[in-house]
């Protein structure tokens, strides 16, 4: 990852994330400021406790002083409060706005996208590095803020009581600020490295939970334990470096306040004893010297801190910074289906970053030109790599075509809106996607205001209604991750209800019904058959037997149109089609021997 300035990171996060609270940022100054006047104060009375008090023995002042203290810890308190809140609402803000915003982002990139990152390394952005930005941020402001302010009257009053003294206590901290910033360096450095481990861990670790069947069956359990622990190894060296890093300053700070300290007591002490300055006096530099040292620690760390939120929102910015390629025009309409035909025309496609052997880039599709006429039903039948599911992701534009066109009765997709166009279609596909809700909120995913009669005959006509029906809790029976507590079979009816229900004027089925027992299959075969009348289809099939009756049949080899027809017509050439049919149902080889 490219090393960004930390100026330019900090007028960015300031431009895009902090300017829209500033009056926020003013009101808590403001009680920051109230708190530094508050501490400062509480230092400057140790000259009146002292002279006034312990000398002088005054006990109207006794009164009067002890009265100004507590005045002084009340309204430092109040304005602590004040202000630690308004500064967490900002971060938190911030957070929330930068996670809306980042996932709207994400939302609207293309299949390939999401292809090419890991998903942990995506759920990683949202938690630890937006996370990371609001402590830079929320902890930045208030160090800066309430820290620097006190450390100014701190100073002011050292100033005040003795200058002498306050110049001696600051000539040796300047020489702190060179390894301190070399410091600050190397920590987003560390923490940079911290943070993709992170991404790598959630990935894994999402992998293996999904995986678990897999990972048992095959006995792979010390496989995936040696792989969780070596990243759990590099992320415990990671973190070490970086609480190390950071520990750095504190023997730099803590000799340099040693030093300051014990000068001051022992040349302040020197003057006391020769009547140079009065007790109270000292006593009083004494107290704000040592109140100043703690705000002084935190400044010097704060570059830490702030290079440790600034990976963060470098992180986060380039995710902001990646391009979407799929967009809508700025006076794109909405789509007119009035018919409902498809049409490829001299298509050609080429998957980012597809490279073969060769280096050259492979090409899924080539001038490839289908028509699937309005109401009918086409299929696409073709060995796996064949360009069957590229034809399916075009067709809702999830990506788009590098030559040619599609149309939808006329339009171009990459004319109209993409709310429009994903309205006019139903997906139901082999990897079957539940959300970990409710079976009803799975049904009516894509038609949110279905009413409870409707889901249930959408799920009656998939073949669903019966088993939902002795769920635990019916249609409010909670599904699982990924459904996990439903058969595959018993996704796939889901899957179908869902796609019925939305009843869109166009279908795109990817073996839909290929998890289905046998009786299901009947089921759900008739009920597919009944909702594409009148209806465009389009068909990815894998088991012939399935679209025996389509329209049309289009077989696909090496991204072209090999053969067209129906079933009859293309078992009677002879050609690759009758050699598909032939290795599923007559049991002949790929040599053309019989098994």
């Amino acid at each position: 990852m490219t090393h960004i300035p930390t100026h330019i990171l900090m007028a960015r996060l300031w431009r895009e994330c902090i300017r829209k609270y500033v009056w926020w940022l003013v009101l808590a100054v403001v009680f920051m400021a109230i708190m530094a006047g508050a501490t400062a104060l509480s230092a400057w009375l140790m000259k009146p406790v002292v002279n006034e008090i312990f000398i002088a023995r005054d006990r109207q002042m006794l009164w009067l002083i002890g009265a100004a203290v507590l005045g002084t810890f009340f309204v430092k308190g109040i304005s602590s409060y004040a202000q630690a809140n308004m500064m967490a609402r900002v971060g938190l803000k911030i957070v929330a706005d930068m996670q809306n915003r980042l996932y709207r982002h994400m939302t609207s990139q293309d299949l390939g996208f999401f292809h090419d990152n890991a998903i942990g390394t995506l759920v990683s952005r949202y938690t630890i590095d937006v996370g990371s930005m609001r402590v830079a941020v929320a902890h930045g402001i208030t160090v800066f803020g309430k820290d620097l302010l006190s450390l100014i009257g701190l100073v002011a009053v050292m100033f005040i009581q003795d200058w002498e003294l306050a110049f001696i206590a600051f000539f040796v901290f300047p020489v702190a600020i060179i390894p301190i910033a070399k410091i600050g360096r190397r920590m987003r450095k560390v923490t940079v490295n911290t943070q993709v481990e992170s991404g790598l861990f959630i990935s894994t670790l999402e992998q293996s939970f999904q995986g678990i069947r897999l990972v048992k069956a095959y006995g792979m359990e010390e496989y995936e334990r040696g792989r969780i622990a070596a990243l759990v190894e590099r992320l415990y060296r990671l973190a070490y470096k970086q609480l190390h890093t950071r520990a750095i300053s504190s023997p730099i700070m803590e000799t340099l306040g040693g030093i300051a300290v014990t000068t001051v007591i022992i040349y302040g002490g020197y003057r006391v004893i020769e009547n140079a300055t009065d007790p109270g006096g000292f006593f009083s530099f004494i107290t704000a010297l040592l109140l100043a040292y703690e705000p002084m620690k935190r400044l010097a760390n704060l570059n830490a801190t702030i290079q440790e939120g600034l990976a963060g929102a470098q992180r986060t910015f380039e995710a902001l910074d990646h391009p979407i390629h799929i967009t809508e025009k700025p006076d794109a309409k909405a789509l007119t289906v009035t018919r409902g035909e498809v049409r490829f025309e001299d298509v050609s496609f080429t998957y980012p970053k597809s490279e073969n052997v060769h280096g050259q880039l492979d090409a899924a599709l080539s001038n490839l030109s289908i028509t699937v006429p309005a109401g009918q039903m086409v299929a696409l039948v073709g060995a796996s790599g064949a360009g069957k599911s590229t034809v399916m992701n075009l067709t809702p534009r999830f990506y788009d075509v590098s030559e040619g066109r599609v149309l939808i009765d006329g339009q171009d997709v990459r004319d109209v809106t993409f709310a429009s166009l994903r309205n006019a279609m139903a997906l139901v596909s082999q990897e079957i996607t539940l959300f970990n809700d409710t079976v009803r909120n799975n049904i009516a995913y894509g038609r949110q205001n279905a009413t409870f009669e409707e889901i249930q005959d959408a799920a009656r006509n998939a073949a669903a209604h019966d088993f939902i029906t002795q769920l635990p809790d019916g249609y409010d029976t909670q599904v699982g991750e990924h459904g996990v507590r439903l058969s595959g079979g018993q996704r796939q009816r889901l899957a179908i209800a869902r796609a019925i229900l939305k009843n869109a004027p166009i279908l795109l089925l990817d073996e839909a019904t290929s998890a289905l027992d046998t009786e299901s299959e009947r089921h759900v075969q008739a009920a597919l058959n009944g909702l594409m009348k009148n209806r465009t289809t389009l068909v990815i099939a894998h088991r012939l037997s399935t679209v025996v009756d389509a329209d049309l049949i289009c077989v696909l080899d090496k991204g072209r149109v090999a053969e067209q027809g129906k079933h009859a017509e293309l078992l009677a050439k002879g050609g690759l089609y009758a050699n598909l049919y032939q290795l599923q149902f007559v049991g002949v080889t790929a040599e053309g021997t019989p098994q």
